[in-house]
């Protein structure tokens, strides 16, 4: 359950960064309001995912996705450029994150 919650918390996470950058620096109210809604969300799943699961995989984890999924959403959604660098960095996230996710706990 406590990876639901996690799953949870990311998604919540990409939807409020992605209202975000719509926001506009909070001069739009709807967009701004839902940024406020769901980034809430999104803390309450994180802290109740992190009862269960280590601080620092849960965070590399919700990091990470939320990284590659904003950098997508920014990619296809927003007209954003990525850099064939990049990539490799996006590339490295998920390694990381994997390595982490394998070795980073030292009682699981």
């Amino acid at each position: 359950m406590e990876y639901v919650l996690l799953g949870v918390a990311i998604f919540f996470e990409i939807l409020a960064s992605s209202l975000l950058h719509t926001s506009k620096g909070f001069t739009q109210f709807w967009p701004s309001l839902g940024c406020i809604v769901f980034y809430s969300i999104c803390f309450f799943a994180f802290s109740k995912a992190l009862l269960k699961i280590d601080l620092g995989i849960a965070y590399a984890t919700w990091s990470a996705v939320g990284i590659i999924c904003t950098t997508i959403i920014g990619v296809l959604v927003f007209d954003q450029k990525i850099t064939g660098i990049g990539v490799v960095g996006v590339l490295l996230i998920i390694i990381g994150c994997i390595i982490l996710n394998l070795y980073g706990s030292a009682h699981s």
